[in-house]
């Protein structure tokens, strides 16, 4: 069964399997078996990578009966079949629980589906596994290691053990790079998907905030929350986005992209796509503090735009880069988010309130507070009710500093169709503005360790940006595949 995908090579994308299983060389259930051979293999054990929280006991059904769908009515759209990772924090309701990678929430079953597991299914994805993270998003300690869980523990890199997972969304990100699956759901409130995808060299999209619906989904931050596509190309990632993206009724935040969105997100996929853009780079603080091996590997991927006909406009400046960034709005949305989620748990379950967390991880000191809880008990402190105004001049303060006289200003001086940054390092001005952004594998360092490219620009310019992204892709080829040995 596995062998009929293996011969269509490793790493298969989307198109390719899709294409594979029209012309009946392979089927979903074929394909399914293919991934939970690889995880049984790679992931699970003490050297495994350990992305892999657990596997849908009823993905093989649900393949099948997929199969047989495509048989009588032929397909729903391009996801059809297709095996799809989804985050910890991410609601499924079936037979595997939603824990954001903490022991309280251990045996936590979700009544419903996330809006966005929905449209998954809808599309005819399968929902493979749910992968591992760092707990609660990484936003319980101020030193807690990306990757690391109380619940899962830790996730290794697949192109080193030694080498940074990136995170929150760390599982998602290694499930991708090391052909465990070919799509991976993400969620990032300031890097979390952007980190991890660089650190992987895997693609990664943080949409704008609210195209996504956040209901559902764990929570940290009304203000800057999203889920996001991780896969291994730029198509793939824009495939994922287009069954992910839509209006959700029950959040507010995506009623907004009513008119602002195309009908798909690879409309603007052309390898010309970056000849006469205008790409800004902001050297400092951004590149200005990169190590020689990045540096490097950064430089080679802007000499790639420059030779797909792009206008690199090299340094540009945000006026605000340097301003006083930090967690207020945070720290104050994830009181009152957390326990309007918490509260509709059932009751069996040990914590139902921000409060009740901080008590048990005090209560189990030796396994929950590995790293401490000082984000949690930050949190905790606040009044819950978005009243302080230290909380409203900050959120006021970030949406100016990081749009009108940030991003924006940069955009709208330089006359510019994006910014590129290094890895994530530009991933916290976007995010308090709830811009999109995609980061695209650039190439190793000489150590093996995976750089990223991210491309930034204003909301809803999704689509703009995955041309510019496809077409560096396709200029550059800049993603190495992990290597790992190969099953039994």
């Amino acid at each position: 069964m596995v062998q009929s995908v293996e011969r269509l090579g490793a790493q298969i994308t989307v198109a390719a399997a899709a294409a594979a299983m029209d012309r009946g060389e392979t089927s979903s259930s074929e394909l399914v078996a293919y991934y939970l051979d690889r995880i049984a293999a790679l992931d699970a054990g003490p050297d495994g990578l350990n992305s892999i929280l657990e596997v849908n006991p009823q993905a093989v059904q649900i393949a099948e009966g997929l199969d047989r769908e495509r048989a009588a009515r032929g397909v729903r759209g391009p996801l059809h079949g297709i095996p799809v990772v989804v985050k910890d924090n991410v609601d499924t309701a079936d037979l595997m629980h939603t824990s954001a990678g903490t022991r309280p929430l251990a045996d936590h079953y979700a009544r419903r589906d996330a809006h966005l597991v929905a449209r998954l299914r809808a599309a005819g994805a399968v929902i493979l596994a749910k992968a591992n993270m760092t707990e609660w998003a990484n936003f319980m300690s101020d030193h807690m290691p990306n990757g690391y869980s109380s619940r899962g523990g830790q996730v290794t890199n697949p192109y080193g053990r030694d080498m940074d997972t990136g995170g929150s969304s760390s599982g998602s990100a290694v499930a991708v790079a090391a052909d465990l699956t070919p799509l991976a759901v993400g969620t990032e409130t300031s890097g979390s998907i952007l980190s991890p995808a660089s650190q992987n060299g895997v693609v990664g999209i943080k949409p704008t905030v609210g195209l996504v619906s956040r209901t559902g989904v764990i929570p940290i931050s009304f203000s800057q929350d999203t889920a996001g596509p991780m896969a291994r190309t730029v198509r793939d990632a824009a495939l994922l986005l287009d069954a992910l993206a839509g209006v959700d009724p029950d959040d507010p935040a995506t009623w907004a992209q009513t008119g602002r969105t195309g009908s798909s997100h690879t409309a603007l996929l052309r390898p010309d796509a970056l000849r006469g853009a205008r790409i800004g780079v902001p050297r400092e603080p951004y590149f200005d503090k990169l190590d020689d091996a990045r540096r490097a590997v950064l430089e080679r991927a802007l000499a790639a735009l420059r030779a797909a006909g792009a206008e690199v406009i090299d340094p540009v400046a945000i006026a605000t880069a340097g301003e006083g960034w930090d967690h207020t709005v945070l720290v104050h949305e994830f009181k009152p988010a957390l326990n309007a989620y918490l509260a509709g748990l059932a009751s069996h379950l040990p914590v139902h309130s921000l409060a009740d967390v901080v008590a048990y991880n005090e209560a189990h000191a030796d396994v929950m507070l590995r790293y401490g809880q000082a984000m949690l008990v930050k949190s905790e402190a606040t009044d819950g009710r978005l009243t302080d105004p230290a909380y409203r001049i900050a959120r006021v303060r970030d949406v100016r500093r990081s749009r009108a006289e940030g991003i924006d200003r940069t955009l709208a001086e330089h006359r510019l169709d994006a910014l590129v940054f290094p890895n994530n390092r530009g991933a916290g001005i976007a995010a308090c503005a709830g811009y999109p952004s995609v980061t695209v594998p650039a190439g190793l360092t000489a150590a093996g360790e995976p750089v990223g490219l991210t491309f930034t620009a204003g909301a809803y310019r999704e689509a703009h940006l995955l041309g510019l992204a496809y077409a560096f892709e396709q200029a550059d080829a800049g993603r190495v595949p992990p290597t790992l040995p190969r099953p039994a």
